[in-house]
């Protein structure tokens, strides 16, 4: 059934009268583009039984609403038809539109054809196809910021219509706008779309609290505006009182997802969330945001922590205002926005907010859109330097979705990064070849250690050596040296460019430095680790170890997961002599999450030869009184068990509970002997909430040998250990000792 509500209301008249400021050639060229579109959709419609071109009208309006000009609303009308007109052409919209026009619907055009996940389960959508189809979004703008936004209204509209798909699509369209579209329009400063994309998603992906918090709002409207209306006329008078006429006082929107995730951030009921009551003051000039924020305080006490300068320190996509939240006469919280004219349209249209005026009339483009246009390049040169969709992801959750923080150089320069960012990160940050020459660093005046995680507000020096190269380890991401993936991606092309024959020797050194931790370097042959990474070659994949493409943390995780017999033949018999599995369901022991095959009440413990851990291919041994016991599949004692005995092997495996349970451990560590050494390992253990069942230090010489019995809970965390251990200052080695 059509919705003629919408289609009453919504036509190329009522458009037309939206554009006030258009000139009769810019008014021709959206008229024109409208009757072409609903020619060329002619007999479409949409899921809701509307004409299809309700669809680009609404797109039109959007675009319309963020002030954009003539050609973006044209591209707009546009958009769909060469997708859903095959007979249509871009030549065809370049000869009748001109070619900003063709190139713009061109880019849209090519996104629309990049899926970017088929899966309906969200929970089973990939990365690497988000990626991809962000690495096309970008790609396919061009130069042309406009291809993005175009695409950003069209998603918001679909997203306006989203209750007339089956509910598996609504989950999945709405898990893509908020992992993609949503962050992406934040980033461009596009306030408007981004909060109601969030809305709108969080509406259909949580809609129990969202009902909740929206009905929570309801209930208390009548009361809130009255409160804000009582608030705003308190404020009123002393701006008067202070001279400060044309300001622009009113209640700020209140946004359901944010309020929710701010719940969450801050662990808080509803009623703790300060700015569900919120005004926003609009000001002529920088000077009176900080007149304003000093009256607001004196009639008010301030909430401590709760204020941040944004004016003086943007938001990483050009937002500013001032917040700070307040407590009122009767103790209830409110916060108070405060900002220009010009930052309230920058921040409620980003880089839309520039267009209509980004050339004056001498040519010379406005400061703030230059500013959005570098960043923009920027995030284009990442798009080229990105190895593959995966990297790229990477650097995209990375730099674009999460939150930042912002480091201050010696000079008082603001470097904006990822939250979680280093020294070395900081050091890439600022130049190249400064990060690859960083060896150490200050943090307001204090040294620190290169894996320090810096704070909004540190002031960072990089202490450099005059030539040099980065170190691998920093690629190790359990050693927390490099965390923004530009940084990374700058070590990584640092080591391919260095000789093969040199990364083939340093990643042999690593590779059988990481397999002697694992204990599995006399028993697993280097071929065979290549072929967990699908390498042909040992020296192909000990090329890629020695360029940084393959951590210690990715060898450790293929290498346990793989761990195989010694000898297939033993594997062979072991098959055939295993007893077949009786009727009885798998029973689980519960004492060490053991589950053995149509045995249940049977004795189980782990071999003390061996010490198995959940994620080792493991057989079972029925012993002579003492039940069954479980042994690593290459252990000595069962590669070479006599044939006779073999008939006692059973086939066993580890149980649902594992991830309860601990399991013993024992490690070597061989360290040269100094004061504070066992105190520094059993801090850092302790740190890694590991407990320590045996300790025994031997010492000869002035070298310490270290036997440490650790409780482990799976190979990711023993992994993570044996790294960590082996950065202990004096530490010459440590391995997971098997006999």
């Amino acid at each position: 059934m059509i919705n003629t509500t919408m289609v009453a209301s919504r036509n190329l008249e009522s458009l037309l009268l939206a554009l006030p400021d258009f000139s009769p050639t810019d008014r021709s060229l959206v008229e024109r583009a409208y009757h072409f579109a609903e020619e060329a959709h002619a007999g479409q419609v949409r899921k809701s039984g509307e004409p299809y071109i309700t669809h680009p009208l609404e797109v039109a309006y959007i675009l319309a609403d963020m002030h954009m000009d003539a050609e973006t609303l044209a591209a707009a009308l546009l958009h769909d038809v060469v997708e859903d007109c095959r007979s249509i052409t871009i030549e065809d919209l370049g000869r009748e539109f001109g070619d900003v026009v063709a190139t713009i619907v061109d880019g849209v055009t090519k996104l629309d054809r990049v899926p970017i996940n088929t899966d309906i389960d969200p929970r089973k959508r990939t990365a690497d196809r988000d990626a991809e189809y962000i690495r096309k979004m970008l790609t396919g703008m061009g130069d042309d910021v406009r291809v993005v936004l175009v695409k950003l209204a069209d998603r918001l509209h679909n997203m306006r219509t989203l209750h007339y798909m089956k509910q598996e699509k609504q989950i999945k369209i709405a898990q893509e706008t908020l992992d993609i579209f949503a962050p992406l329009a934040n980033r461009l400063g596009i306030w408007q779309i981004k909060w109601e994309l969030e809305d709108l998603a969080f509406r259909y992906l949580n809609s129990d609290a969202y009902k909740e918090i929206a009905g929570k709002i309801d209930d208390r409207r009548g009361d809130r505006e009255s409160y804000l209306k009582d608030v705003i006329n308190v404020l009123r008078v002393e701006l008067d009182k202070a001279g400060l006429r044309d300001v622009s006082l009113s209640g700020r929107p209140k946004h359901i997802y944010s309020i929710f995730k701010k719940m969450q951030r801050k662990a808080v009921d509803f009623d703790k969330v300060y700015d569900v009551r919120a005004v926003r003051v609009i000001v002529a000039d920088k000077v009176q945001c900080y007149q304003v924020l000093g009256i607001v305080h004196s009639i008010w006490r301030p909430i401590p922590g709760e204020f941040d300068d944004y004016i003086a320190s943007p938001k990483d996509n050009f937002y500013q205002s001032l917040h700070t939240a307040v407590y009122d006469n009767d103790g209830k919280t409110l916060e108070v926005q405060i900002r220009t004219r010009g930052m309230h349209e920058h921040a409620e249209y980003g880089i839309a907010a520039h267009w209509r005026y980004k050339e004056g009339k001498d040519g010379a483009r406005d400061e703030a859109y230059e500013r959005r246009i570098e960043y923009i390049r920027r995030l284009m040169e990442d798009v080229r330097k990105a190895d593959d969709a995966s990297d790229f992801m990477e650097n995209m959750k990375n730099d674009v979705f999460k939150d930042r923080v912002y480091a201050v150089t010696p000079k008082g320069d603001v470097v904006d990064m990822a939250a979680g960012a280093t020294p070395i990160d900081f050091a890439y940050h600022i130049h190249t070849d400064l990060g690859h020459r960083c060896r150490g660093a200050k943090v307001n005046g204090h040294n620190v250690s290169l894996n320090h995680v810096l704070k909004t507000g540190d002031q960072v020096e990089i202490v450099a050596t005059k030539q040099g190269g980065p170190s691998l380890d920093w690629l190790n991401p359990d050693l927390g040296y490099v965390n923004t993936p530009r940084a990374r991606q700058k070590v990584k092309y640092w080591f391919r460019k260095q000789h093969r024959d040199r990364n083939i020797s340093s990643g042999r050194d690593m590779l059988e430095r990481e397999m002697k931790k694992l204990g599995v370097l006399s028993s697993m042959q280097l071929e065979q680790v290549a072929s967990f990474f699908n390498y042909d070659r040992v020296e192909d994949l000990l090329a890629m170890i020695g360029a940084g493409e393959i951590t210690g943390r990715d060898i450790a995780n293929h290498v346990l997961e793989h761990e195989k017999p010694k000898l297939t033949s033993i594997t062979q018999e072991v098959e055939a002599f295993k007893p077949k599995p009786a009727p009885a369901p798998l029973v689980v022991d519960a004492s060490n999450g053991v589950s053995i095959q149509g045995m249940g009440g049977m004795l189980v413990t782990l071999a003390k030869c061996c010490h198995p851990v959940p994620g080792d291919s493991v057989i079972g041994f029925i012993t002579r009184g003492r039940g069954v016991a479980v042994h690593r599949q290459n252990c000595p004692n069962m590669v070479n068990l006599a044939d006779g005995e073999r008939s006692r092997m059973i086939e066993v495996d580890w149980g649902a509970s594992q991830q309860e349970l601990v399991y013993p451990v024992p490690l070597e560590v061989v360290a040269y002997d100094r004061e504070g050494l066992l105190r520094d390992m059993t801090t850092l253990i302790s740190d890694e909430r590991i407990n320590i069942s045996h300790v025994s230090v031997d010492t000869a010489q002035g070298i310490a040998t270290i036997h440490l019995t650790l409780q482990i809970s799976d190979m990711s965390q023993l992994s993570r250990i044996l790294t960590r251990i082996e950065r202990i200052r004096s530490v010459v080695e440590v391995h997971r000792s098997l006999s």
